[in-house]
């Protein structure tokens, strides 16, 4: 079974996302109830959050599992031993333009580049980061850093700050990483309608396609 592996947590103040202000705040949380006492630091604090989030998000276990995994592997196999074609890479033209389309509302993840900075690029920074995504296309080999996600607690409405199930988690990911995810879903996208391979009665994340009347 794949093992996972927990990333040290900071030991800095603990940032919290309150639904009714819709922005993030670092403040002050109060203790928190655990099963091994009172959590008072922040450190004990972001234990007894992470301990809550392991309780309740555990490898799955179902026997369907291993008969998908190895569907996915025979088609894998399939796949690599084909003739490799070329990808279509990245223009500048086309990462600028999908920097226009990018909202600055959104909080960055580790590397806390927000996209307001992106829109402010030069044309060299533009081209460079063009490069890189090619660099991805070509080798295949997505940058590790791009899947290391900031994880920040968000407080459910009316529930008690003293209790850590009260918490919701939301993982920031790395900016340029989910920049480039987007304009790969954008060709995904493309080819998927011009192929019709979605079907009609598929109404959820897809554009034009409402699920309220």
């Amino acid at each position: 079974m794949e093992r996972y592996t927990r990333i040290p947590r900071s030991r800095g103040p603990i940032v919290v996302e309150d639904d009714r202000a819709g922005d993030e705040s670092s403040y002050s949380i109060s203790p928190m109830v655990t099963p091994g006492g009172i959590a008072l630091s922040d450190c004990e604090k972001a234990e007894a959050l992470a301990h809550n989030l392991e309780a309740q998000f555990q490898p799955v276990t179902d026997p369907s599992v291993p008969a998908v995994i190895e569907t996915v592997d025979v088609a894998l196999g399939s796949y690599f031993l084909s003739p490799p074609n070329e990808p279509q890479l990245n223009t500048p033209d086309e990462v600028h333009e999908a920097i226009r389309g990018l909202k600055v509302s959104k909080v960055p993840g580790l590397n806390v580049l927000p996209n307001r900075k992106l829109k402010h690029l030069p044309k060299r920074a533009v081209s460079l980061l063009a490069r890189i995504f090619n660099a991805v296309l070509r080798t295949h080999q997505l940058l590790p850093t791009w899947k290391h996600a900031r994880v920040i607690s968000i407080l459910k409405p009316g529930k008690d700050q003293a209790l850590p199930s009260s918490y919701r988690p939301i993982s920031l990911l790395d900016t340029i990483g989910k920049f480039f995810e987007k304009i790969l879903l954008v060709r995904i996208l493309q080819v998927v309608n011009e192929r019709g391979l979605l079907r009609d009665e598929q109404f959820g994340f897809r554009t034009k396609h409402s699920t309220s009347l």
